[in-house]
């Protein structure tokens, strides 16, 4: 080793410790509405090559292929992110739900075990307000959607309209509170208002995808004898601002505003290569953990429908990426991952309790390739009916490995029930002759009599178990008893 050689080494020794001992830094991006398979290195045809950073993560990380939010909606799921708990424990039911303020948060727990901690971008939990939350040492947010150009943003209690594109805007406060908090555990919780409709691209990206049609699929058709086995809610919102044949208000053709969602994905990939570049200049890269994920998927069509909030695999699966090279190669993992997990992944990051009271599970075991023998087979699935989109029943619904069963509450109609293994687009409900009629008591389970019943038992049971210990309503499982065919 010559002079140079042993100087640069002596002086690199101090950083190289000082990371060894350190806690583990934390940066977590939120995309809003991202589905999924969007993604270029995941075959989407238009994003083949456009999307190099997220590639880049997941050419690099670890790849939760089957990852999904408990609530497909940006108001339930973000506070499930930050709680761990199912939508009807915390209870931010809606767009307009502030959030409670006696929750525990990740960051709060983050902050007293020595973190500094830092929100940047979109809160959209209780839309009249962008003032400073408990948990951040830091904030830079606005008011509930916020605007693509020239926003008004809150820093720190203070409120001023910035020129620029937002996400171009969160994205360089971001990298500045990287630099500023280098030297200490820092955690980042970077929060896009991209990809939200109305759909805004960077005027940079303004050409992008000219000329090219959007996907259409199977489902998207209409097709009586489809609408003839889903509830008639599904075929009443086709016509909807939520819908193909409403779609946003008829303010926007399919293809224009597919074209729109894809370029406003772009400068949301150039955020995470600049995010990743930053932490890389401070050579923190390798022992970061960054999780990237979408607060809920989004519906191209499927079923004749767009946005989210239907228990339908494109509304409720996320693209799901964590990297840290310090403590994982490249791997996919098929196991469930969920919006509930990301608070106990990141006090375990930090090497701080996880409370017993949260129903999500920490991913550091299955990041570090040692999956527990008893990890999660299902889960719940809720949406509570809205005001502004009445179309859109309360359903709860049970998630399994190879079944997916929609319970709806206050319809006059019948449930759905699809085998993910054999008709993975949803497009045959196996209890779709289970319409109730006028002369029929409502109890799914009282009007089965063949061998579909114990099935559909069995999923009931679960999904009443699984509501009765986080503390839900038993009730919304739609699961009788042998004693109610004795009630009046």
């Amino acid at each position: 080793m010559n002079r140079r050689q042993f100087l640069g080494t002596a002086a690199a020794a101090p950083a190289v410790l000082a990371q060894q001992n350190r806690k583990r830094n934390i940066v977590f991006v939120l995309c809003d509405d991202h589905r999924f398979d969007f993604i270029g290195a995941m075959g989407h045809p238009w994003l083949k090559g456009h999307t190099p950073n997220l590639d880049r993560l997941l050419g690099g990380g670890i790849h939760f292929q089957n990852a999904f939010v408990t609530s497909s909606l940006c108001s339930p799921s973000r506070a499930s992110i930050l709680t761990s708990l199912y939508m009807h424990k915390h209870k931010v039911y809606d767009n307009f739900s502030p959030f409670p303020k006696d929750l525990d948060t990740f960051p709060q727990l983050l902050k007293k075990g020595g973190y500094r901690t830092g929100f940047i971008g979109k809160w959209h939990m209780g839309g009249d307000s962008d003032a400073p939350q408990p948990g951040f040492d830091h904030w830079v947010s606005f008011r509930g959607q916020g605007d693509y150009q020239n926003p008004r943003i809150n820093k720190n209690g203070t409120s001023n309209q910035v020129n620029g594109y937002m996400t171009d805007i969160l994205t360089g406060e971001a990298s500045r509170f990287i630099r500023d908090n280098a030297s200490q555990p820092f955690c980042l919780y970077l929060s896009h208002k991209a990809i939200h409709y109305p759909f805004q691209p960077h005027p940079r990206h303004a050409n992008l995808f000219q000329g090219m049609k959007a996907p259409k699929p199977a489902s998207m058709l209409y097709k009586p004898e489809y609408y003839d086995q889903v509830p008639k809610w599904v075929h009443d919102r086709r016509f909807t601002r939520h819908g193909v044949d409403g779609l946003f208000g008829h303010t926007s053709t399919f293809d224009d505003a597919y074209r729109g969602y894809c370029q406003a994905l772009m400068p949301v990939d150039e955020s995470l290569g600049e995010v990743m570049n930053t932490l890389e200049e401070r050579r923190l890269l390798n022992d970061t953990l960054i999780v990237y994920m979408g607060d809920n998927g989004y519906m191209w069509g499927e079923h004749g429908l767009v946005d989210k909030r239907a228990m339908y695999e494109p509304s409720m699966r996320v693209p799901m990426i964590a990297h840290c090279p310090d403590l994982s190669g490249q791997r996919a993992v098929t196991d469930f991952a969920l919006n509930l997990d990301m608070a106990p992944t990141f006090l375990e990051a930090a090497g701080l309790p996880v409370p017993g009271h949260m129903h999500g599970r920490s991913l550091m075991p299955l990041i570090g390739n040692r999956r527990p023998a008893d990890w999660r087979t299902d889960f719940i699935y809720e949406y509570e009916w809205e005001q502004d989109y009445p179309y859109t029943p309360t359903m709860t619904g049970l998630r399994t490995q190879t079944h997916s069963f929609t319970y709806y509450h206050g319809t006059w109609d019948i449930h759905e029930l699809y085998d993910l293994e054999k008709d993975p687009d949803q497009m045959k409900n196996l209890i779709a002759d289970m319409r109730i009629r006028g002369y029929q008591r409502g109890r799914l389970w009282m009007n089965l009599t063949d061998e579909r019943k114990p099935l559909v038992d069995r999923i009931q049971t679960r999904l009443q178990q699984l509501l009765v210990e986080t503390g839900g309503e038993p009730r919304r499982s739609g699961k009788g008893s042998e004693g109610d065919k004795y009630a009046l």
